[in-house]
């Protein structure tokens, strides 16, 4: 199956503010009240107990402190640079089973600080920072330090590893200003999500968590075949609603040298709500994405570690993707799910030289252990991801959750092959999930659940164990 690279449709998904005046009224009638949010904390008892913000004259402060606890049957240590600090997810170093602290089972913690300032009729300024951290250790997220820090070790060895777009770096979330307007949508400049990861938050039933939802955990999908392509740190992104139609667009500026994970990205989409009275309320979107020169990290093996040390090594690729999606609500039900197809190849611009990656290390390139593999895919690969699920609320404050996840990747070697003797081998990669969320305080939450992941030919290759399965629990403080 081949993807057209000039196909510019596909959807946005963060939700784009944008309010249709309605006629003016012909006579004099009583206007309704305005719905109003939760209003700003006045103390710290207030803050803690209530709903309210850390919102004054349109600025707001916020964030997330997620704390849990695990069991893995096939787990690797905790690692304070991993976005997720364990791996829930099958992982190639997974060795026995363990207990481990597990942070942001639910979401990932951070503290951040949005604007939103009116300076003219129908126009607001806007800005958003975030900063995401461990907080059992308090570190930085930072997915290529999980690598850097198993540079030449076995697997056996190894602590839990993963790469990110989240590197260590002081706006490793969001770091964006714009404009937005009412009728011409909104344009913003800076560290912004992919489209395709705001859709996979909007349309995964377990809501991209990372102890429960493959496509949360790993960002493959939301990179579009890397996860460091999840966000991009000089980006230019405008989201539009028109009637109950929207669509959204992505432009990468710069490459590398700007903190970026990839030569170039551009995104573009188009989704649509629609309300079918009695049978709920339908959401679809769909993305398009095309990244080129795109950066997969990687450990260093012992003989690359040897002649290139304090470097990390790298796989250079050229990807793009189109992810569909759709969700159906319907009172207490919501039914979710979504489809994604990445073909990945070799470079068209390789990269022949070294070059510093997101995380701030030198990828080496040189003709003895090279760091940098511009070679990967003999023939295309095309990765497919499918994913379904639905959540139910029992009560306001109760909600339960349950998905399924499935990849399948093409035999794309020399050879054609169906087992585990090569990663160029087809294979699939399989899980399933249950959570239980409840909701006590109004900022408060505590959750349990599991995830079973297993890996098989292609996909399980060089892995030490096949298979994972990892209950959780955690607490939650949300502001």
């Amino acid at each position: 199956m081949k993807i057209l690279k000039g196909l510019a449709f596909a959807g946005a998904i963060t939700t784009t503010v944008a309010a249709w005046g309605a006629d003016l009224p012909t006579r004099k009638e009583a206007v309704p009240p305005q719905a109003t949010g939760p209003a700003s904390c006045i103390g710290a008892v207030e803050f803690f107990t209530t709903d309210c913000l850390l919102s004054y004259w349109g600025v707001t402060f916020y964030g997330v402190v997620d704390l849990g606890v695990g069991w893995e049957s096939h787990g690797a240590r905790l690692n304070n640079g991993l976005i997720s600090g364990v791996e829930e997810l099958i992982g190639k170093n997974a060795q026995h089973s363990m207990w481990l602290a597990t942070p942001g089972g639910l979401s990932q913690s951070l503290v951040g600080v949005k604007a939103k300032e009116q300076f003219a009729p129908g126009w607001d300024f806007v800005a958003d920072w975030s900063f995401a951290f461990d907080p059992y250790t308090l570190s930085a997220a930072n997915g290529p330090l999980s690598f850097y820090q198993n540079n030449g070790l076995p697997l056996a060895s190894q602590s839990a590893t993963g790469d990110s777009s989240r590197a260590g770096q002081w706006y490793n979330g969001t770091a964006f200003v714009g404009v937005s307007n009412s009728t011409y949508g909104t344009l913003t400049f800076g560290r912004v999500n992919s489209l395709t990861l705001d859709g996979i938050i909007g349309y995964d039933p377990m809501g991209a968590s990372y102890a429960f939802s493959v496509i949360g955990w790993s960002g493959v999908g939301a990179g579009v075949g890397n996860t460091e392509d999840a966000r991009i740190s000089t980006g230019v992104k405008y989201r539009e609603n028109i009637g109950n139609f929207r669509i959204g667009a992505v432009y990468q500026i710069g490459g590398y040298t700007l903190n970026n994970g990839a030569q170039a990205e551009i995104e573009g989409g188009a989704g649509a709500d629609f309300d079918l009275g009695p049978y709920g309320k339908l959401s679809v979107d769909a993305i398009y994405a095309y990244d080129k020169g795109a950066v997969a990290s990687a450990a260093l093996t012992p003989a690359q570690n040897l002649a290139h040390p304090n470097t990390l090594a790298a796989t250079i690729s050229d990807d793009n993707g189109l992810m569909l999606l759709g969700k159906w609500t319907d009172g207490r039900y919501k039914v979710s799910g979504g489809y994604e197809i990445i073909k990945s190849q070799n470079p068209s611009s390789p990269q022949t030289t070294s070059f510093t990656d997101i995380a701030g290390y030198t990828v080496a390139y040189s003709a003895v252990n090279n760091g940098i593999n511009n070679t990967a895919f003999p023939n295309p690969r095309y990765l497919q991801i499918m994913w379904l699920g639905g959540r139910y609320k029992f009560t306001d404050t109760v909600e339960a959750g349950a998905a399924y996840y499935h990849y399948y990747q093409n035999s794309f070697g020399v050879k054609t092959c169906s087992n585990s003797s090569s990663p160029t081998c087809s294979g699939t990669l399989n899980a399933v999930s249950f959570d239980v969320d409840w909701q006590f305080t109004k900022k408060l939450d505590v959750y349990a659940g599991v995830m079973f992941s297993e890996v098989a030919n292609g996909l399980s290759s060089g892995y030490l164990h096949g298979e994972n399965l990892a209950p959780t629990a955690g607490l939650r403080f949300r502001f």
